[in-house]
């Protein structure tokens, strides 16, 4: 009875601790600035790729440089992955003029042709390439999908998320990059 009461006691503790340490690390909206890209750590650089797009044509990640650029690792069969891709859509015609891409690094295993029938279907607007498991390793392994890194300007990787994030919310962290 002792030893149960105090693995409840410890249980809630570190859970008050980790809603403590999650609720501090999220700023306000209103407190971003556009000097505010400090409140999206440095994770370390993006690493280089090249990649195939749908039709075969070799895509290489220094055509970004410079740019705030959205990695997605998705596939066409993953609902999360799907749903998020209409607010990637908005990102693009929003703030593409602004120095904003998106890539998505489809893992699709049935190929290129299932992928580029999804990109005219759901009229994507961002650069899409067939992925593999050296892009996979080289940003440190997936453990689900989506997985999506953001990129900075001088392409230092600011934020890594796995699953879904409301596009609002997702578009604050994008946005303090791009000012």
């Amino acid at each position: 009875m002792k030893r149960s009461f105090s693995a409840s006691v410890l249980l809630g503790l570190a859970l008050v601790i980790c809603l403590a340490g999650c609720a501090k690390d999220k700023p306000a909206a209103s407190a971003r600035t556009p000097g505010a890209t400090a409140a999206l750590p440095v994770l370390g650089p993006a690493p280089g790729w090249q990649l195939k797009d749908v039709n075969g044509q070799v895509v290489n990640f220094d055509r970004y440089k410079g740019k705030v650029v959205v990695v997605d690792f998705w596939a066409t069969w993953c609902g999360p992955c799907v749903t998020e891709i209409p607010g990637y859509i908005e990102l693009v015609k929003k703030h593409g003029g602004k120095g904003l891409e998106i890539v998505g690094i489809s893992l699709d295993q049935a190929g290129p042709g299932v992928v580029k029938a999804f990109i005219e279907k759901y009229h994507i607007n961002y650069q899409v390439v067939m992925g593999d498991e050296n892009v996979q390793t080289a940003f440190g392994g997936l453990e689900a999908i989506p997985t999506t890194f953001l990129v900075d300007r001088a392409g230092q990787i600011r934020d890594r998320k796995v699953g879904v994030e409301a596009a609002a919310d997702y578009e604050k962290k994008i946005a303090a990059l791009l000012n």
